[in-house]
């Protein structure tokens, strides 16, 4: 069941990793970890929460099926050889040093990868979700219209994460590629829970955490009864509201600007 909480603001540099507050509710089947996907803090969090919550399996939003059936015992043996058995520095994912340590936070969890082939991503841009997805989508609500509202906010949000740069007559199709993740992230959640009994930790963007449209709503949707926790990590000031049970902000790192190419 998917549970709402009130926002609790916890700002940058007051995490501890002895006693951190970062506390998941006793119950909760499938835990949510959010992140800006180049930041560093943003997964010590995780890994730190992981460590404490010792889940069943994990689930990650970078590893596809088959690179998830990859990741043996003797795989992880090596964490630095885990990298190339995962040709992780071949798949556009911020350095692999940032990921290591969520895998070894949970040495016997169950590894489960939620990524689709870029070419069905992309046909989701011009055919739908649904449509790439498939009938089972319908339990997760993809052959169903968004409404005008959410979809309004949706493709506002999918213009300015791409330096407002884009067509706006491919912002719907951009939201539907979304939308297809959420119910790839939703359903190997729910895969792995059925298969090793949870909790479950999925480790994805912040923005597919959210409780109000992004994979836990989808999750609820087809299994209402299922307890979740959702943490969602994000940079510079915290919102005044958000869709998630905590929200944690951390300071950005250094990179370069993602718009300047657009200019």
């Amino acid at each position: 069941m998917l549970r709402l909480l009130p926002v609790l603001a916890v700002c940058a540099g007051t995490f501890a990793f002895a006693e951190g507050p970062v506390t998941v509710p006793p119950g909760m089947q499938v835990v949510w970890l959010g992140e800006v996907h180049d930041n560093p803090r943003h997964h010590e969090i995780q890994a730190n929460v992981v460590a404490s919550l010792a889940p069943s399996a994990l689930v990650f939003e970078m590893l596809s099926p088959e690179q998830a059936a990859r990741v043996t015992s003797e795989t992880r043996a090596d964490l630095d050889a885990l990298g190339g058995v995962l040709d992780w520095s071949a798949s556009g994912w911020p350095d692999w040093s940032l990921y290591s340590p969520i895998f070894a936070a949970a040495p016997e969890a169950a590894i489960y990868g939620a990524a689709r082939a870029p070419g069905e991503i992309r046909r989701a841009v011009t055919e739908g979700a649904f449509e790439v997805y498939g009938e089972d989508g319908a339990r997760f609500g993809l052959d169903q219209p968004l409404g005008e509202k959410e979809a309004a906010m949706r493709e506002q949000g999918q213009a300015e994460a791409h330096c407002d740069a884009l067509p706006v007559d491919l912002l719907p199709g951009m939201v539907e590629a979304q939308r297809l993740r959420d119910a790839d992230l939703a359903a190997a959640a729910l895969e792995a829970l059925e298969e090793t009994g949870g909790p479950v930790a999925v480790i994805t963007g912040t923005g597919h955490v959210r409780g109000d449209w992004g994979a836990p709503a989808l999750l609820s949707r087809a299994a209402p009864d299922v307890e979740q926790f959702l943490l969602g990590q994000v940079e510079g000031d915290l919102p005044d509201e958000a869709p998630f049970d905590l929200v944690l902000t951390a300071p950005s790192p250094d990179r370069p600007d993602p718009c300047a190419a657009f200019r």
